[in-house]
């Protein structure tokens, strides 16, 4: 938490809070209770319907997704917000999927929360490559197949292939690519024009830990055909490694069966 110094003028204060990739038990126990007491919500689009169900009923519900071309509010409007409503006095809680500092901006937000002196505190939550791989049974690291792992983004600048490919093909390696599906058939030429193999396994997981979860898997040869044919859509993590090939052996997340009622 940061200092006294950059408290609100009016006492107000954000909480940046993770909501994690979906399944509303993954919340953590702050979180709820941060959930149930504020005053004003600002949510993202990746946030579950399950994860809203905290909000008290009287707080204020604000919706400030992004979506792939498709802003509601621009990422400096929403600094500007936050900052407006902590100095009206205000609890505010910045709701993001995943964790708030893995691909979620919350950096940029607490820089423009810090330099306005306003009162902030971060509250971790389960990013989507851990939760969302945990829940399609595939570890990113394993004696056998990995031994290290790199997180990146896939959103790619201007529509071309900007990563650090060298990096990305390393031997024993697994690599989680956030928001990486509308680039994917770039991403797979790439790695493999940079030295991976054509027939290395990689997973494409849609709405993972939900209950409409979906799980396609292939290699970089197949696997844009592959999605293409599922017809999967956003929000999705791509999954790309040896580790993959234990998806089918430790597939253990099944969708719940409704519970039988007898009178």
């Amino acid at each position: 938490m940061n200092t006294a110094k950059h408290s609100a003028p009016q006492g107000g204060r954000v909480y940046l809070v993770g909501a994690g990739p979906g399944d509303p038990e993954l919340l953590t126990l702050r979180a709820v209770r941060l959930l149930e007491k504020a005053d004003v919500i600002v949510y993202d689009n990746l946030v579950s319907p399950g994860v809203l169900e905290f909000v008290s009923p009287t707080a204020e519900r604000i919706y400030a997704g992004k979506r792939r071309n498709e802003h509601t509010l621009r990422q400096e409007q929403i600094n500007a917000l936050l900052v407006k409503l902590a100095h009206e006095g205000k609890v505010v809680v910045r709701l993001k999927g995943g964790d708030p500092f893995i691909f979620g901006r919350g950096g940029e937000e607490m820089q423009t929360l810090a330099a306005s002196g306003v009162a902030f505190e971060v509250v971790p939550g389960v990013t989507a490559a851990s939760g969302v791989s945990s829940y399609a049974g595939i570890p990113l690291t394993h004696r056998d197949y990995a031994q290290s792992c790199m997180f990146v983004t896939g959103h790619l600048k201007n529509g071309t292939a900007d990563l650090d490919w060298p990096s990305l093909v390393r031997l024993n390696q697994t690599v989680v690519i956030y928001m990486g599906l509308g680039g994917l058939p770039e991403i797979c030429r790439e790695m493999v024009a940079h030295g991976a193999m054509s027939d290395l396994p990689i997973a494409v997981v849609q709405e993972g830990s939900m209950t409409t979860q979906r799980v396609v898997t292939g290699t970089l040869a197949n696997m844009a055909e592959r999605v293409n044919r599922a017809g999967l859509k956003s929000p999705c993590l791509t999954i790309i490694g040896d580790v993959v090939r234990l998806h089918e052996e430790l597939a253990w997340f099944q969708v719940p069966q409704p519970l039988e009622v007898t009178a």
